[in-house]
């Protein structure tokens, strides 16, 4: 049954006719990750696309490692996929599957199509088979070794599952149509010869399926309804057709949609690779990757993720959504939860010469400001000396200045009225400290006499500051596109030699001595900011997850 309240879109409008006219009478879908690397912010639409229609209709969702290739798969990607995907709220309850749980069975329908006179062992090179293909506009030619009969190509299969050739020496092809205009459909191979150890069966087979074969007949074996792809597997349809159609077995429906693609971001596994293996990042968590992982060190959460999946939704038109929408929907997620702290970031020493030197003082201020209906208040310390922002003074100031200069009255937040009566300067005349005086009947923020001012700012007790480390993140590339270089270039070009600035003499809160290692806050007047897994009991580290500011919301309005 369908969810009614649910936006719809051109898959949902097929799966319901597909429930009206019978062809299905439920809905089961899949995620199906080759885990081969870590997933990015495009599989976590995928992810949440599947799962949502699952939800939508009342059905089941499959978690599948479409595990086919040893070579470039480890125990090590199968964990972090199955933790990522958890940590977006998927589940897949008790159907975790591998395609190699279906290896026994794919071999058995590959005999079937070799006893049926639709697939053959060939001998041609990777190389040779690649020629011998054609191109768009030219038909391949049939391989010399098509016509065998159908006992030489069991015995050759047989012998291939059990060793006996080397790596590359045959493959077992399907027999389609050389002369097709779609590509796929030229006698691809199913199986190729791997001499290597599969991270589940081990050294149990030395043949391994290829992914186009092993695809759709494992969506077949697990009764999957609807198999939703990206678009690059439209032309692919075709063959798995064929296959399921050649085998007689069930058929799920494939539907294609546009992956995400987003502004200053590559979404390409290979790009990533090389950024990580070359060093342009600290690896595959790096806050300023698109991997799941890297997004969640940078602090985003699984309930932005899931709203910004449902805003953008689902189309067949590939097109590129700009990240500051990304950074709009985390900022709504982060300002609507996130507990507030004061960090200042570039210190600048501020002196209260008129309040007593060993008086300390607590002030009760609002943990979440932005929500009138919680009053929860954590207690802050204030002394003579203390820290603020170096942006917060000015010498100099123009007219439109509004926050502390000499003769200037700004209000300390959550504390004092100060004014700034004069600087102490080091031996090259850089002002070091500010001199400021308090007016102690403005405690709390308010003056009996009513008089406003224009400027707040942010400050921490010098005495009772957690020295910590603030990581600054930027776009990791420059342009839009990254991909947009001179002919002699390539998209390393575009990376942004500021995308990472590390400020290591932060004074934060006392508060944030106990945040957790994942725990985010709204920086007062900074940004949204997240503990860092790095951080130690002696040295917190917080990064960046997304500044105050919000352009995207304003070219709206």
């Amino acid at each position: 049954m369908s969810d009614t309240t649910a936006p719809s879109n051109f898959i949902r409008t097929i799966i319901n006719e597909h429930l009206q006219n019978g062809r299905y009478d439920r809905v089961h879908t899949r995620f199906p990750p080759e885990p081969n690397g870590y997933l990015h912010i495009g599989h976590a639409k995928s992810v949440l696309l599947n799962y949502g229609l699952a939800q939508a209709y009342n059905g089941k969702f499959n978690l599948r490692f479409d595990d086919t290739n040893p070579l470039k798969e480890e125990q090590e990607f199968i964990d972090a996929i199955i933790e990522d995907v958890r940590w977006l709220g998927a589940d897949w309850e008790d159907r975790l599957f591998y395609a190699s749980d279906y290896f026994q069975q794919l071999y058995e329908w590959a005999i079937q199509l070799i006893k049926d006179g639709k697939a053959y062992v060939d001998d041609l090179s990777a190389e040779e088979i690649r020629q011998y293909r054609g191109t768009l506009t030219a038909p391949g030619q049939n391989s010399p070794y098509r016509d065998r009969s159908v006992a030489e190509n069991l015995d050759l299969f047989r012998r291939m599952k059990e060793g006996e050739f080397p790596d590359g020496s045959r493959v077992l092809r399907a027999k389609i149509d050389m002369a097709s205009p779609n590509m796929n459909l030229r006698d691809p191979v199913m199986y190729r010869i791997l001499h290597a150890e599969h991270p589940r069966t081990g050294r149990a087979w030395c043949i391994y399926p290829m992914y186009d074969w092993a695809h759709g007949q494992s969506d077949s074996i697990e009764g999957i309804t609807h198999s939703i792809c990206t678009l690059e597997f439209e032309d692919h349809r075709p063959l798995y057709d064929w296959f399921i159609e050649s085998l007689g077995i069930y058929a799920p429906q494939q539907i294609e949609f546009a992956r995400l693609n987003l502004t200053y971001t590559v979404m390409s596994k290979r790009r990533l690779r090389r950024l990580v293996e070359e060093g342009y990042v600290s690896g595959w968590d790096d806050p300023r990757m698109p991997t799941i992982r890297g997004l969640r060190r940078r602090g985003y959460t699984p309930e932005a993720m899931r709203a910004f999946a449902e805003l953008i939704g689902v189309s067949k038109a590939n097109s590129i959504v700009d990240i500051e929408l990304l950074e709009h929907v985390l900022r709504d997620d982060l300002n609507a939860h996130a507990p507030r702290a004061m960090a200042v970031l570039r210190p600048l020493k501020l002196v209260v010469t008129n309040y007593p030197a060993d008086r300390v003082e607590e002030f009760a201020v609002p943990t979440h400001p932005q929500d009138k209906g919680n009053p929860e208040t954590r207690v802050v310390p204030f002394c003579r000396e203390l820290f603020i922002e170096q942006d917060d003074f000015m010498e100099n100031p123009p007219a439109s200045y509004h926050r502390l200069a000499p003769g200037q009255e700004v209000r300390l937040l959550g504390a004092y009225y100060v004014t700034c009566t004069g600087v102490a300067r080091d031996a090259a005349g850089k002002v070091v400290e500010i001199h400021c005086t308090y007016d102690p009947a403005s405690r709390g923020g308010q003056t009996p006499d009513g008089r406003k001012v224009k400027g707040t700012i942010h400050w921490v007790s010098a005495r009772h500051a957690l020295d910590g480390e603030v990581r600054l993140y930027d776009r990791l590339f420059t342009q839009p596109n990254p991909d947009d270089v001179a002919e002699d270039e390539d998209f390393t070009a575009n990376l942004n030699p500021n995308s990472l600035e590390v400020l290591t003499h932060c004074k934060l809160e006392p508060n944030l001595a106990s945040a957790q290692v994942g725990d985010s806050f709204q920086f007062m007047r900074q940004g949204y900011y997240v503990k860092d897994k790095e951080s130690t009991p002696d040295h917190p580290v917080f990064n960046l997850t997304v500044g105050l500011k919000d352009t995207w919301a304003k070219m709206q309005k």
